[in-house]
């Protein structure tokens, strides 16, 4: 009886439930980054992941739950708390954000551009990243100590979704066109975010009016 080579079997390690889910959505974000949705396969994820196909569909589903959400795995900004951010001046806060906000995008590169911009997405990916932009503005508010309630809470939000715009833009430039730095985009973002938030207090809720 002839045994299958050790090295054609996949290897991994026991890992808990939400590790394994982790592992498998890293693996497929990096996949659907490089490649179109068309020629990415379950078993390619399968194999980068190092686990079984099974597992998969196990922890996911079938391919489309997978792309939607490796979408919502690489667009939603992880909670603060377990972030150590500067206290201080808004300067210092903002400055603390961005850098924060920068280093998530660092994490998934030129892939997170790719999706975040949202260009030519169907209704189901639209609605995720409209989900993460709102967690995001509500997070950098937090993390900026903003003290704004009811209609000064709900513009401040909006206005931090259209900064959000900037980050994206910014980081196309960084990530893919190359023509800024990482410590160009902080300083460039930070200097907005400041401007934004001052902004944002004096501007009236629409909906007062």
């Amino acid at each position: 009886m002839t045994t299958m080579p050790a090295a054609s079997t996949p290897k991994w390690n026991r890992l808990e439930p939400d590790e394994r889910r982790t592992q498998i959505l890293a693996s497929a974000v990096r996949l659907f980054g490089e490649k179109p949705y068309a020629e990415v396969s379950m078993s390619d994820v399968a194999a980068s992941a190092g686990v079984a196909r099974g597992l998969i569909h196990h922890y996911i589903g079938s391919k489309r739950d997978l792309y939607l959400e490796s979408v919502r795995f690489l667009v939603t900004v992880p909670p603060i708390e377990d972030v150590h951010l500067p206290t201080g001046s808004l300067e210092e806060r903002a400055r603390g954000s961005v850098h924060w906000l920068v280093g998530v995008i660092e994490t998934h590169g030129a892939a997170w551009v790719s999706v975040a911009s949202g260009s030519g997405v169907d209704e189901q990916v639209a609605r995720i990243l409209d989900e993460a932009d709102d967690l995001a503005a509500e997070r950098v508010l937090d993390a900026t100590a903003f003290e704004g309630r009811g209609g000064d809470r709900r513009v401040a939000t909006s206005a931090v979704r259209a900064f959000g715009g900037m980050v994206k833009a910014a980081g196309r430039e960084w990530l893919v066109r190359g023509t800024l730095t990482r410590e160009q985009v902080e300083i460039l973002l930070t200097d907005v975010l400041v401007t934004v938030l001052d902004t944002a207090r004096s501007l009236d809720d629409p909906r007062d009016r």
